[in-house]
């Protein structure tokens, strides 16, 4: 009997020390994915591994658009697929929330990509022709 109760009790601790290795692996392989990504400096990597782990080649194949090139996208033509299948996917007319909740997303993370190139721009605009200021004088 005395036997029994020791091999549950290994068997028991091997699998939940098993399982708590795995997610320990899991999210350490993760770290370094996001360290790797900061250390190169490429910041919107890091958020995909951050945020909701959707890159912008899946976002774009779930709307069906192309990539923005050089942070030039056609803004009109992403929200008229997203407006297009996120009705279609609404859950009252028997569509499904999760895939309403993934054409959100790939959405957001377009918007994303296009918001840090135009930052980038701005930033090196700025570089180059050096900081002006706005001064307002009073009349």
């Amino acid at each position: 009997m005395a036997h029994r109760i020791l091999t549950t009790i290994v068997v028991t601790s091997t699998r939940v020390f098993g399982r708590a290795f795995m997610e320990a692996y899991k999210q350490a392989s993760a770290s370094s994915k996001y360290a790797a990504e900061i250390k190169k400096g490429n910041i919107t990597g890091a958020s995909t591994y951050a945020s909701n782990g959707l890159t912008l080649d899946e976002a774009c194949r779930i709307l069906n658009v192309k990539p923005p090139q050089a942070g030039e996208a056609q803004m009109e033509n992403v929200m008229g697929r997203f407006k297009k299948l996120f009705d279609l996917n609404d859950p009252q007319k028997g569509g499904s929330f999760y895939l309403q909740s993934k054409i959100l997303r790939a959405r957001e993370r377009i918007e994303m990509e296009i918001r840090e190139a135009e930052r980038k721009v701005k930033t090196d605009k700025e570089m180059k022709e050096g900081w002006n200021p706005k001064v307002y004088k009073d009349r």
